[in-house]
């Protein structure tokens, strides 16, 4: 049969796997905790809710296309010149814009080995190369990074704190692999977890964008702002990097809810304390109970855990069928190269202790 038959996308992308996002529930189960998506169990702001809700009066009104406000917002909260912020449908949006503007064929985007997921999907988009470099536990490993740049490479993505593993590097490590990059590569630090880190030695990005020409941070409301169902992302970067998203990035790609909610979820600082404080309380608790079952978790920084099941007499397949099975819909990260983990968001007191006394009862403690 002629391959004219019908349309066929460009070369590469069907060679994609697919996103797939956490399980959204448990069949059959009366009550379920949804633990896979690394929502805050604190919600939004009451503040940024109200200002979603106002602008539903005048949803007929197409958005600020600049997302003005918001910007300001952000720069004043966190001393930022706004012309140097754009406004992303989630930073999602931004990774793939950045992804647009800066690979093309024959071109290689760097990121390590446990790696949000959508750094591939967009390089091969694209039609460029995704080099995945192997980390060191459960960690970026600088030298391995530097050790794979070569003439083609374009930009290197580093989560920092990554997902899964909640690990981070230290502003130090950060500063060292910038050090080693020619100067026409992007490094794009994916910040998305960075207002629940406390580390004395880590930066979110901020002073090395300010620094430099070839560093951009992403930032997300989705986590601690728990806007997740808004799609609210931003990156912050030189002016020429700026400059060149908002010419490839939709017209209105931040909708009015977004923008009303966020710029009021930004300034409620006493609501991100509050989620900043009830993650280190119930982190630490679930480290603590998890590690007591005999079961390795992985050093977190971020809202969630990694939970490995080596050893343990139970696969990470068959522990997600029991938890799920009981109501704790977890997420499976067979996708990030862990096939006996489980990643757990911290959620409400109640399902974190029934996740505790579930695991307890399916190792038979």
């Amino acid at each position: 049969m002629s391959e004219n038959v019908r349309p066929r996308p460009n070369p590469g992308i069907m060679d994609i796997a697919a996103y797939v996002p956490g399980k959204e529930g448990a069949p059959g189960v009366a009550k379920v905790y949804k633990l896979s998506s690394n929502e805050t169990p604190l919600g939004a702001s009451p503040k940024a809710r109200a200002a979603a809700q106002a602008v539903l009066e005048r949803a007929e009104i197409y958005p600020d296309g600049s997302s003005t406000k918001l910007r300001e917002a952000i720069g004043a909260a966190h001393g930022l010149n706004a012309a140097n912020i754009i406004c992303t449908n989630g930073s999602d949006e931004a990774i793939a814009l950045l992804a647009q503007a800066y690979i093309g064929p024959g071109d290689e985007g760097i990121f390590t080995e446990h790696g949000f997921l959508v750094y591939r999907i967009d390089i091969q988009a694209v039609g460029g190369t995704p080099v995945a470099v192997p980390e060191t536990d459960e960690r970026a490993d600088v030298d391995a990074i530097l050790a794979a740049v070569t003439e083609r490479t374009k930009v290197v993505f580093l989560a920092n704190p990554n997902n899964p593993t909640g690990t981070y590097i230290p502003v130090d490590e950060v500063r060292r692999l910038h050090a080693g990059l020619p100067k026409h590569v992007l490094l794009v630090l994916d910040a998305a977890y960075a207002e629940y880190v406390r580390r004395n030695d880590y930066e979110a990005g901020i002073e090395l964008v300010s620094a430099n020409e070839n560093v951009v941070m992403t930032r997300t409301f989705s986590k601690i702002h728990g806007l997740a169902g808004l799609r609210i992302g931003w990156v912050y970067g030189p002016a020429h990097v700026i400059d060149a998203l908002n010419r490839v990035r939709g017209p209105f790609n931040v909708n009015a809810m977004a923008i009303a909610a966020g710029t009021a979820a930004i300034g409620d600082r006493a609501h991100v304390e509050k989620a900043v404080a009830y993650n280190d309380e119930w982190l630490d608790w679930l480290t603590r109970e998890v590690t007591a079952l005999g079961l390795r978790v992985t050093p977190s920084v971020g809202n969630f855990l990694l939970i490995h099941f080596d050893g343990s007499g139970k696969t990470g397949e068959e522990a997600d069928a029991f938890l799920t099975s009981k109501g704790y819909v977890l997420r499976r990260v067979t996708g990030y190269g862990f096939p006996n983990a489980l990643r757990m968001t911290i959620g409400p007191e109640e399902a974190n202790r029934g996740v505790v006394s579930a695991l307890r009862e399916m190792l038979g403690k």
